[in-house]
C-alpha cells in the first residue's frame, strides 16, 4: 500500500500538479495528486489524473478519456508542433516555388481585390472570382528577411500556442487568423494593391498568446510590451501591410478566448459556433466588398 504524505496546514489549498496556477480540492484516487477540474477524468470511483490514465495504471475510467486534453479541451499529441511544422514547410515550399518560377507564379497567388495584370495579361483578383488569393496570399513571399521573420514567428510563438489548444483547434485558429487578415486587406486596401505573407497567422497567434497568457495568469508585461513593439513596426514601416496584422491579431485573440473560456458541458457546440461564426463574418466581408467593385 503507498503511503500518502500529510498535508501541511501551512502551505495553503493544494494546487493541480500540471496547472500550478489552479488550486483544487480534487485528488487523483489513485497517486494522490492534486488534480483541477481540466485535468480530471472520471473513474469508476472519483477521478484519476491524465499520468496514471496514460499509464494504464487506473482502471474504470470513461472510455474517451484515455487521452489527456489541452487547455481548450484538445487530445494532446505525441508531436504538440505538428501543425506548426506542417505550415512552415508549407511556406517554404512556395518560396522555393517562387525562386524557381518567379514573378508569373506569384501574381497567380498573391492577394488582389481587382486589377489588371500585365504579367498575366488580364484582370485578376478576389472580386473576379479567384477567391482562392484570400487564403494562398497568406503562404506566398518573395524577399528573404519576409519569410525569416514569419517562419520565426510560427515556431516561436506556434510553439506556445500550439499544445494549449490540440492541433484542430490551432489548425482552425491558424487559418481563420490568415482569412481574416486576407479579408480586412481585401476590404481597406486600394482594389489593385497585392498584398502577401504569412503575418496574419503570426499576428493571430500572437492575439492567441495574449489570451492564453492571461489565461494561465502570467505577468503579462512582457506579453503587452511585445505586442506594442509588434503593432508599432506594423504602422511604422513602409510596405507592411497593416489591415492583414490587425485582421488576423483580432481573429486570434477572440477565437481563442472562445476557445479556452467555453462552458465546458457545451464545449465543442460553443467553440465549432464561435470558429463558424467568424467564417461567415469573413465571408460577408468578401461578398460586400466584391459586391462593390464589380
Amino acid at each position: 500500500m503507498d503511503q500518502r504524505p500529510s498535508p501541511d496546514p501551512d502551505a495553503g489549498p493544494p494546487r493541480c500538479y500540471r496547472h500550478p496556477e489552479a488550486e483544487t480540492g480534487i485528488r487523483c484516487t489513485r497517486c494522490d495528486k492534486p488534480i483541477c477540474t481540466r485535468c480530471m477524468i472520471s473513474a469508476s470511483v472519483g477521478f484519476q489524473c491524465p499520468d496514471c490514465v496514460r499509464n494504464g495504471s487506473g482502471t474504470g475510467h470513461a472510455a474517451d478519456a484515455n487521452q489527456p486534453r489541452t487547455l481548450a479541451g484538445g487530445k494532446v499529441a505525441g508531436d504538440q508542433h505538428l501543425v506548426t511544422k506542417i505550415l512552415i514547410g508549407i511556406n517554404l515550399a512556395v518560396y522555393l516555388a517562387v525562386l524557381v518560377l518567379g514573378d508569373r507564379f506569384v501574381d497567380e497567388l498573391v492577394l488582389i481585390g481587382y486589377a489588371f495584370s500585365p504579367t498575366l495579361g488580364e484582370v485578376v483578383g478576389v472580386a473576379d472570382g479567384e477567391w482562392y488569393r484570400l487564403l494562398t496570399a497568406a503562404f506566398l513571399h518573395q524577399e528573404v528577411w519576409h519569410i525569416l521573420f514569419n517562419v520565426l514567428g510560427l515556431w516561436v510563438i506556434g510553439g506556445i500556442v500550439e499544445p494549449e489548444l490540440g492541433r484542430i483547434r490551432y489548425a482552425a485558429l491558424c487559418l481563420l487568423s490568415g482569412l481574416s487578415g486576407s479579408a480586412l486587406a481585401y476590404l481597406v486596401a486600394a482594389p489593385n494593391q497585392p498584398s502577401l505573407g504569412a503575418s496574419g497567422v503570426v499576428y493571430g497567434l500572437i492575439g492567441a498568446w495574449v489570451v492564453l497568457a492571461r489565461r494561465r495568469r502570467h505577468d503579462m508585461r512582457p506579453v503587452v510590451l511585445f505586442v506594442a513593439l509588434s503593432l508599432l513596426m506594423t504602422f511604422t514601416r513602409p510596405g507592411i501591410s497593416w489591415e492583414a496584422h490587425v485582421g488576423g491579431l483580432v481573429a486570434g485573440a477572440l477565437v481563442t478566448y472562445v476557445l479556452v473560456h467555453a462552458p465546458r458541458a457545451r464545449r465543442d457546440l460553443v467553440q465549432y459556433g464561435a470558429c463558424g461564426l467568424v467564417f461567415l463574418i469573413d465571408l460577408g466581408i468578401v461578398l460586400a466588398r466584391s459586391a462593390a467593385l464589380t
